[in-house]
């Protein structure tokens, strides 16, 4: 085969398993001189490829997790190639980048997940995609960032060791669509430039030590769609996100923003699948502006000082009633710890599938609406640590998917439903700390129930896993009996009323037939 001619090389697989090997001696020279080379999951390494010593044409090269253990060698860097893109993610690569490439207009370079370390390098003005994210960079952002590189359209600085502010001159990246700096040690606070990107849709400084109040110019961000300041130190009341209709993630958990929530939605964030606010110092009730956002799928309030009642109207939030598909996935774009199964556990490319429904750790009161009970497709249900009371519905165990519930530490009375027996996917329950009584149902889920710390704190309950054994004293001892016999076997009972109607009907016309017959004997 004459090969002399090549001038695209595109071996590109979309899962990270590698299943090919390339077995290429040290002094091998290509007959061919590439300009395009895409190799994408197939081992190369773990040396740089020696091979590409003699292509000097190059201008698109994808070497991505190829296995290279290695540095960038001299000998590449005195090719002189002008690149469009430069993609070696996802391997073992160490060392000081170089700032000498050569790029063409519009160039994108990936970095990313590799052991690369220094200072963030600076290139020409014509790179306008920069991956480097999930390294061992350190230092401050280059202040002169946004000036040196005007054109950028991506940044990606995530999970580095950086220190210091966030530039000011990234302000002028008036073109820019993602910013993602987070998991690093900046400090200081936010910036206010925000109305200068009008393209800007990916916004996240999360895992930081920022600080001070965040500006209200990042309400003009009408592109955003997702938006994560989580885990820093900021505070105050975060600005109106009602103009943004397209977001779809916001997670603004483990701050001290405080305020009514009411100001930060609106009915006009239609989009919104993620509303994650937990261990913040919200206040007030929840507001009905809430029940709006029929797409969200991941609603937590938790750790927060909400007070009054859940609205009735959450069970309106159609999002808990549907399932997505992996069509959807590209709109989850980020990793998230979700509280579940009495655990934190992180979702990434599952999380679109993920239903949770997290307002505990608030001041609520009252009851629990039956409404909540429409809302079929959750996963997580967790009231707990509020002052809710009244009886636990009945109607539980129609959230037949649900995985996790925890109504603990509240004021709950009454008996434990039997029908909540029915939740065959239930792996975490937590009933502690109320004021439950009665029998404990032992049938189907409650037999994997068989942890006492599910139950105690509650004085009245008795049976196993509890030692206390009920007796025909014990408060609701047959209360679980009762209920079955009220709600679950009335059709049982119907004929027997019937048959007892039927009877004093027959039996009342043969008494007044034969006085009948007797008055007319006569």
């Amino acid at each position: 085969m004459n090969l002399s001619s090549l001038k695209q090389l595109q071996i590109s697989k979309a899962s990270q398993n590698i299943s090919l090997l390339f077995n290429i001696s040290t002094d091998w020279i290509p007959p061919f001189q590439l300009k395009y080379l895409c190799l994408r999951s197939c081992q190369l390494g773990p040396k740089f490829p020696l091979w590409l010593k003699n292509q000097n044409e190059l201008n698109t090269i994808v070497l991505n997790n190829a296995r290279i253990c290695d540095t960038i060698p001299q000998w590449f860097l005195e090719l002189n190639l002008q690149v469009n893109e430069f993609d070696v993610g996802c391997n073992q690569l160490s060392g000081k980048v170089p700032n000498s490439f050569n790029f063409q207009s519009h160039a994108m370079i990936d970095l990313s997940s590799n052991l690369f370390n220094g200072p963030i390098p600076l290139w020409s003005p014509n790179v306008s995609q920069i991956y480097l994210g999930s390294n061992l960079f350190s230092g401050p952002i280059p202040q002169n960032i946004g000036e040196v590189m005007p054109y950028l359209t991506n940044l990606d600085l995530s999970d580095n060791s950086l220190n210091g502010s966030i530039p000011s001159s990234i302000g002028n990246l008036n073109t820019l669509r993602t910013l993602v700096i987070s998991h690093n040690h900046l400090s200081g606070e936010v910036p206010d430039f925000w109305d200068q990107m009008p393209y800007l849709y990916i916004l996240d400084i999360s895992n930081n030590s920022l600080s001070g109040t965040v500006p209200r110019s990042i309400a003009s961000l009408e592109s955003l769609r997702f938006f994560v300041l989580s885990n820093n130190n900021l505070h105050g009341k975060p600005p109106s996100l009602k103009k943004c209709s397209s977001i779809e993630s916001v997670d603004l958990g483990y701050n001290r923003f405080s305020g009514n929530l009411a100001n930060l939605i609106g009915g006009s964030m239609q989009s919104l699948l993620i509303l994650r606010v937990r261990n913040n110092s919200f206040s007030d009730r929840i507001p009905s502006t809430i029940c709006t956002l029929s797409n969200l799928h991941i609603l937590d309030l938790s750790q927060n000082n909400f007070s009054g009642f859940i609205p009735s109207c959450m069970g309106n939030l159609s999002g808990f009633k549907i399932d997505l598909s992996s069509k959807d996935v590209g709109r989850f774009q980020w990793k998230l710890r979700v509280i579940a199964k009495g655990t934190v556990l992180e979702y990434f490319n599952t999380l679109y599938l993920v239903n949770s429904l997290d307002l505990s750790g608030n001041n609520l009161s009252g009851e629990i609406p039956n409404e909540l009970m429409s809302l079929y497709r959750l996963w997580t249900l967790n009231l707990s640590s509020n002052y809710l009371t009244g009886n636990i519905p009945w109607r539980i165990n129609s959230l037949a998917l649900l995985e996790t519930l925890d109504l603990s530490n509240n004021e709950f009375y009454g008996s434990i439903p039997s029908s909540m027996a029915s939740l065959t996917f239930l792996a975490h329950l937590n009933l502690s700390y109320n004021n439950l009584s009665g029998k404990i149902p032992s049938n189907n889920q409650f037999k994997t129930f068989n942890d006492p710390s599910i139950y105690e704190g509650n004085i009245e309950l008795c049976g196993p896993p509890l030692k206390k054994v009920c007796t025909s004293q014990s408060p609701n001892a047959n209360a679980n009996r009762d209920e079955e016999d009220e709600d679950g076997n009335n059709f049982e009972r119907e004929p027997f009323f019937i048959s007892m109607a039927m009877g004093f009907i027959v039996g009342f016309w043969i008494i007044l037939g034969t006085f009948v017959i007797k008055k007319f004997s006569r």
